[in-house]
């Protein structure tokens, strides 16, 4: 409960603050609390952006994904932005690999390439480099562009999207 409690904060002592008040106030009326009650009673500080979702997708880190999709409030139109994004993170992973075939060394390839990778980004741009073979991106971004034209003619496109994401 109190992983749950800080993770639901996000490392914001005012709304840690704000979050354990809560608490308090249900203990007095309510003796046992479970983590049940604390779901429903914290909020979630923010919502994860869709880059976040996407980063963690290519790094396969299906926990943060299932976490970030569970959390956050996807709506319809969030589809082509996050499709859009994952195809352009997907095209620019691919263009890494490729550098990579003559290029063995991560950090080289990653500080090379243009446009500049933010330095913040370096690291998880070198786990999705592991994690992706050549193929197998190239296999994502057809269906991700099939996806796409799905959700254009298709009103229901979040389901979609979630189930792709879902779904390495």
């Amino acid at each position: 409960i109190l992983n749950l409690v800080l993770d639901r904060a996000r490392g914001d002592r005012g709304n840690l603050k704000n979050e354990l008040e809560k608490i308090e106030i249900l203990s007095i009326t309510k003796k046992n609390i479970s983590s049940e009650d604390i779901l429903k009673l914290t909020n979630l500080s923010e919502n994860y952006n869709i880059f976040e979702l996407v980063d963690n997708y290519l790094a396969k880190n299906q926990k943060k994904v299932s976490k970030i999709i569970n959390e956050n409030n996807f709506v319809n139109e969030d589809c082509i932005l996050i499709i859009r994004t994952l195809l352009s993170r997907s095209k620019r992973l691919l263009a890494l690999k490729q550098i990579e075939s003559t290029n063995s060394n991560k950090d080289q390839v990653i500080t090379s390439y243009k446009p500049p990778i933010f330095w913040k980004e370096k690291e998880i741009v070198k786990k999705q480099m592991s994690e992706w073979s050549e193929e197998e991106i190239k296999n994502k971004i057809y269906k991700l562009t099939d996806l796409e034209i799905l959700i254009k003619s298709n009103t229901t496109g979040i389901n979609l999207v979630s189930d792709f994401v879902c779904n390495y």
